[in-house]
């Protein structure tokens, strides 16, 4: 199957965008990945982090188009994804650096979604959300600590959380960072996500209610299966 897709990435009220998004169509082999990675804005270079994890990601995906999707294919390209952010935080002196990382990829009439972090994936289909990620975060003096993550000082976190659906034509998939569920109540959310209208138009009316609400750098690929 393929995908019709739209992205954006907006640095919202803060000084800097440390989100990352990016899609790789391989159309030849009737596959498609998508991956939003929202850098650690705790952390030095969050940017650099989300830079890194996402092109080892994405390079790796590249590479292997006869692979068939799994759970240790997502395995192995986050461990290469982890090995470049380790050698990447130490080019200089060791600095800690940490992203987000949330992917969905599409080989033929399959979804493979994976997700390390807060950053979401939503499938929807015929109006209802088949499947939403659960974020990786526990509260922590009154915010949010992400427990899994893309860390380099500590790798044993970037632990991918992985689902695979059979996807349907007219499915939709958003992968977004945090910036954008958090500026809308969930339900609002998910009711545009519905909307019966080009994906261009629905992402425009998030946008404004991000721009609007939003604290932070705001991003997101929203897709429809073909």
């Amino acid at each position: 199957m393929k995908i019709e897709y739209t992205t954006f990435s907006e640095i919202g009220k803060r000084r800097a965008n440390q989100d990352v998004c990016r899609v790789v169509e391989m159309p030849e082999y009737n596959r498609a990945l998508m991956i939003v990675c929202d850098g650690m804005g705790g952390h030095s270079m969050g940017d650099v982090a989300a830079e890194t994890v996402c092109n080892a990601i994405c390079e790796f995906w590249g590479n292997n188009p006869n692979v068939p999707d799994s759970e240790t294919k997502v395995a192995e390209a986050c461990k290469i994804a982890t090995d470049a952010l380790y050698a990447r935080s130490r080019v200089v002196r060791p600095i800690e650096m940490g992203t987000t990382m949330v992917m969905a990829s599409v080989e033929g009439n399959i979804v493979t979604i994976a997700h390390c972090g807060d950053s979401r994936c939503y499938l929807l289909r015929n109006d209802a959300v088949v499947y939403q990620t659960q974020d990786h975060a526990d509260p922590h003096w009154g915010s949010e600590v992400v427990t899994r993550c893309f860390f380099s000082m500590n790798p044993e976190v970037a632990v991918p959380e992985v689902a695979r659906f059979e996807v349907e034509p007219g499915d939709r998939i958003f992968l977004c960072s945090d910036g954008v569920y958090k500026a809308m109540a969930p339900q609002i959310l998910t009711a545009r996500l519905q909307d019966d209208k080009p994906l261009e138009q629905v992402v425009d009316v998030i946008k404004f209610m991000c721009e609007k609400f939003s604290t932070d750098n705001y991003t997101g690929i929203l897709a429809v299966v073909e």
